[in-house]
């Protein structure tokens, strides 16, 4: 239970705020559980409501989890300590390739966009009541998706991807659903969804996307929601294989209760072509951020999926930011149509940097992945160790506890900064560091 801390407080709302500064002050461990909710409110002489209304903000603030009869825990990682917390310092001579951003040099020019877009906002400045979303970028976004074979649905524009998917699971899920995600996967997902007060369910992946039977068994656990990326996965590198997402439609088919979310944040960096799912469910969506292939201060993604799911979406976001800004909007525009970005150029540099670490380790008789994107995933016996390892062979990767649930451990490399003189010595620090003959299957 809670050791010496004592829970005070008569409203829920002073319980709560002392559960809060017990998990702040460290006094209450990650893990650590609570009290039966008529044993704290026999002991604080309150109605049980009172505690339970209490149990219910902390767990809607990500402070807590919940689980039936099991009772409720402090989490494991609480909302104000994200996984992107978990990182190395890098001391000066250590080559850093552990952020996760793109190569800058394969950016495009953002001023002749960001031009034309203040110039269409001389002639006609968007103004209160206008439309949220950019005429010619609906226009430019429908074709794209069309062309792709994604369904035709609603569409809406917010401030980056994950913006998108976090208001997707507020327009269909309530605390306490259950949500199957990626292991490993996108560390910033893996924060949001406890700190919506959901719960994970995490979802083994390879190199051609989740696993069907592991999709399977996260539903039969009661997920009610599946986010896949299709492209271009973080950290593993997997693209959604025509045949698996085959398999995936199939399955998802019989159970159509489930909401999807489908992540195409490789979109502009990736040549492996979109295999989409959206359409096998009732309720879905599919986002596709501008962050890799144009910078990730352009913070904008383009969400299209069902009407009632897009409806949702643009009703919430007109009671907060309103609209994305037309003047992004329109440089996005300036951008798609001008062909600022080659996407097979793109891809090529990045695949080249990443095949050729992918071919130095199996040189070494080390087994790595990365099938597209930017990163390559390495499995490793322990990461402590792995990662202290090559801070001292002058090199810094990102801990795979960053994006992993219950998977077993890894590091993430990012290529966007290796030469070709890189690849040998990064290879031979890699190898170190890592077991052979890992097999393919992430979680």
């Amino acid at each position: 239970m809670l050791g010496e801390y004592p829970i005070q407080g008569r409203r829920a709302s002073e319980i709560s705020a002392s559960v809060e500064q017990g998990v702040a002050k460290g006094a209450l461990s990650p893990g650590e559980q609570l009290p039966p909710v008529r044993g704290l409110a026999a002991e604080l002489g309150v109605d049980p409501n009172t505690v339970a209304a209490a149990y219910r903000t902390l767990r809607d603030r990500g402070v807590i989890e919940t689980a039936g009869r099991r009772g409720s825990r402090i989490r494991a990682r609480p909302a104000s300590a994200p996984r992107e917390t978990i990182r190395v310092d890098v001391p000066s001579g250590v080559r850093d390739v552990s952020r996760g951003n793109p190569d800058t040099a394969l950016l495009p020019d953002l001023a002749p966009a960001l031009a034309a877009a203040a110039a269409a906002y001389g002639t006609h400045p968007p103004l209160y009541g206008d439309p949220p979303l950019d005429a010619e970028l609906e226009s430019v976004a429908r074709a794209a998706f069309r062309a792709e074979g994604v369904p035709d649905g609603g569409l809406a524009v917010t401030s980056g991807a994950l913006d998108a998917i976090e208001r997707v699971l507020g327009a269909h899920l309530r605390p306490g659903d259950a949500v199957a995600v990626e292991d490993p996967g996108w560390g910033s997902l893996l924060d949001l969804i406890p700190a919506l007060g959901l719960c994970t369910v995490p979802v083994a992946v390879d190199d051609d996307g989740p696993l069907p039977g592991d999709v399977e068994r996260a539903v039969a656990r009661g997920a009610r929601a599946l986010v896949v990326t299709c492209r271009a996965q973080n950290p593993t590198g997997a693209s959604l294989s025509r045949e698996r997402a085959a398999e995936l439609r199939t399955l998802l088919a019989a159970h159509p209760q489930l909401l999807l979310i489908e992540d195409d944040h490789g979109h502009g960096i990736v040549s492996l072509p979109l295999h989409a799912l959206a359409g096998s469910v009732e309720h879905w969506a599919l986002v596709r951020s501008t962050a890799k292939a144009y910078g990730p201060d352009l913070r904008l993604a383009v969400l299209t999926g069902d009407r009632t799911t897009v409806d949702r979406v643009q009703g919430r976001q007109r009671l907060g930011p309103g609209w994305v800004s037309h003047l992004l909007q329109r440089a996005v525009v300036h951008l798609w149509r001008t062909g600022a970005v080659n996407p097979a150029f793109v891809a090529g540099r990045y695949g080249e940097r990443r095949d050729a670490l992918l071919d130095a380790l199996r040189e070494r008789g080390v087994r790595a992945h990365g099938r597209s994107g930017m990163n390559v995933w390495l499995p490793v016996p322990d990461e402590t160790v792995a990662v202290a390892r090559l801070l001292q062979s002058g090199w810094a990767v990102a801990p795979g506890a960053r994006f992993r649930i219950s998977s077993p451990p890894g590091v993430r490399v990012t290529v966007s900064p290796l030469t070709p003189d890189d690849i040998g010595t990064l290879a031979d620090a890699l190898a170190a560091s890592a077991r052979p003959g890992t097999g393919v299957r992430y979680g």
